[in-house]
């Protein structure tokens, strides 16, 4: 079991994926073309603004803020769930594996692979999913499809508006959350709906039913999808910590380039002096300023020893440029564990990600740092978006002696376990454990862990609110699917999804430039980190020798 991470973190794909995924419903509401800017309220004119100019996560963003205010407003709700499926078809055919093989398939091999996928779904989702509400949500993508530009000029670049507008209108009106029994019906469902798209569009079924494949997981929750073979490659390569790349993070902001928020320590990156908070802004002599983080993924994406040539625009405002060659890439999921004040033995500790690695990370560092004089320990999961549930596990067996750690609940009898502690080797030095809003996951359950069995002492932010157990499944044709299959409690019984775990001790979040600057291989400034400075005050007056 794995409990799913913000998804590809050093993978170079859509970083954004885990908080941007579509969100669940028991069937697809009923679409209208993007209301009329000059009738509708500010929040509703500057959502379809931004989703006129294709700037799809900056819409999801602006109407998630607008319905912290208007929670109940439809306008506001159908806009997000338009930009987020939006968002999810563009990041598809930014995709090469998806583009090269999937879009491809025959209307047979389609159709098996949406039966496989509904298959397993209803076999394992943590919720109960009916064959109607799965292919609503495929036909609501199908319908918004139509309209977006990328899906057109890749399948029906030649079909005028007129005949398209007929195809939406049938889709409309004949087949939206029509009633679908079983799963053969569904099959059914989707063989005239191909044949729809093929009498009047040329529509190849593969296009078809991939929408109803990526459109029906939109009926899932936040933290389960559909898989192309290069995400599912790069989804294993997360969680055994090595891929083939250069070794960054990287986020997409228009006009500017590929934000750098992380960068390896020791890849071909930070060997070619990538730091974060600088900007990549060419490709290979391509302009990349108004490109996607796929669209720029897959320009990044090569073989190990291949060469790229980037234009980067420095923290200094000066730019440059330089050739890095693509290769393995070890993830440290502990790029820093340091001694930061010898005088009262504290050490530091910074925990990216929980994957096969970590114990055995941990354990040298912990060994190391025994050795240098540590008494009392900051370890920092700020940012940390989770990973493997048995690393959660393992990791926090080093710090609690006796008890449950955490346990699972899921429908079926295989997603129940309580896990709990070993006494042997058990660490015994005082704790205080760094916390934000970024904290996903595999995160959680340590914090709870902690809360719960008052090991030590929580300081930041509230943590995320993923309190769920993801599991992968092989898929045919290379793909796979991520879904939710149980929820995880505390010691004390509590799952805290959509709540996060709240400090003992908060501090109010840096700017954001001051989190990306503290990154690197020495770790955070001790001068502008304020969420350190509170950890070691913490630990001064109540734990260690002053």
């Amino acid at each position: 079991m794995s409990i799913g991470s913000r998804f590809l973190r050093f993978c170079l794909a859509g970083l954004l994926l885990g908080m941007m995924a579509a969100s669940g419903g028991s069937a697809a509401v009923r679409a209208d073309d993007l209301p009329a800017a000059a009738s509708t309220p500010d929040a509703i004119r500057m959502g379809v603004q931004f989703e006129r100019n294709r700037q799809w996560i900056d819409a999801i963003k602006h109407y998630e803020s607008a319905l912290q205010d208007w929670p109940d407003d439809k306008d506001l709700q159908y806009g997000l769930r338009r930009a987020k499926v939006n968002f999810g078809i563009e990041r598809r055919y930014a995709d090469a594996s998806f583009d090269s093989s999937l879009v491809r398939l025959s209307e047979p091999e389609a159709l098996d692979l949406f039966d496989d996928v509904l298959g397993r779904i209803r076999s394992d989702f943590v919720d109960p999913l009916s064959a109607t509400s799965f292919v609503a949500h495929g036909t609501e993508s199908l319908y918004l499809a139509l309209v977006n530009e990328k899906f057109r000029a890749r399948n029906v670049p030649l079909a005028d508006d007129a005949r398209i507008g007929r195809v939406r209108s049938v889709l409309r009106e004949q087949y939206w959350n029509k009633p679908v029994p079983h799963q053969q019906a569904a099959r059914q469902t989707l063989g005239e709906i191909c044949e729809l798209g093929r009498r009047e569009l040329g529509l190849s079924p593969g296009a078809v039913v991939m929408e109803y494949i990526f459109g029906g997981c939109n009926a899932l929750d936040d933290y389960s999808n559909f898989l192309t073979p290069d995400r599912l490659s790069d989804l294993y390569g997360n969680i055994d910590g090595e891929f083939v790349g250069l070794g960054i993070e990287m986020k997409s902001e228009m006009d500017k380039g590929l934000l750098l928020v992380d960068v390896i320590a020791e890849s071909p990156a930070a060997v070619g002096g990538l730091r974060p908070g600088e900007y990549i802004t060419a490709i290979d002599g391509v302009d990349c300023r108004t490109m996607s983080t796929d669209e720029a993924a897959r320009l990044l994406r090569g073989p190990s020893g291949s060469a790229v040539q980037l234009q980067v625009h420095g923290r200094d405002g000066a730019s440059r440029s330089g050739t890095f060659q693509r290769r393995a890439v070890h993830v440290k999921s502990i790029p820093v564990a340091r001694i930061i004040d010898r005088p009262n033995g504290i050490a530091y500790l910074r925990m990216t990600g929980f994957q096969k690695t970590t114990p055995a990370e941990l354990d040298e560092a912990l060994a190391r740092l025994q050795r240098e004089g540590m008494q009392a320990l900051i370890w920092d999961l700020r940012g940390n978006p989770g990973g493997l549930l048995t690393a959660a596990v393992e990791v926090l067996d080093r710090f609690i002696d006796s008890g449950v750690l955490v346990s699972t609940k899921g429908r079926t009898r295989d997603q129940n376990w309580t896990y709990s502690a070993h006494r042997p080797g058990t660490l015994q030095v005082p704790l205080v454990l760094l916390v934000d809003g970024d904290s996903a996951s595999a995160s959680e359950i340590v914090a709870g862990a902690i809360h719960d069995h008052k090991r030590g002492t929580i300081v930041g932010r509230k943590t995320f609110g993923k309190w769920s157990v993801q599991s992968i499944f092989p898929v045919r044709g290379k793909t796979g699917l991520r879904l939710t299959t149980a929820k995880f409690y505390s010691p004390g019984g509590q799952t805290l999804g959509k709540i996060g775990v709240r400090p003992d001790v908060a501090v109010a979040a840096p700017d954001r430039h001051v989190v990306l600057y503290q990154r690197g291989p020495d770790g955070p400034d001790l001068d502008a980190d304020e969420d350190l400075r509170k950890a070691q005050e913490v630990l001064r007056e109540r734990y260690t020798r002053r």
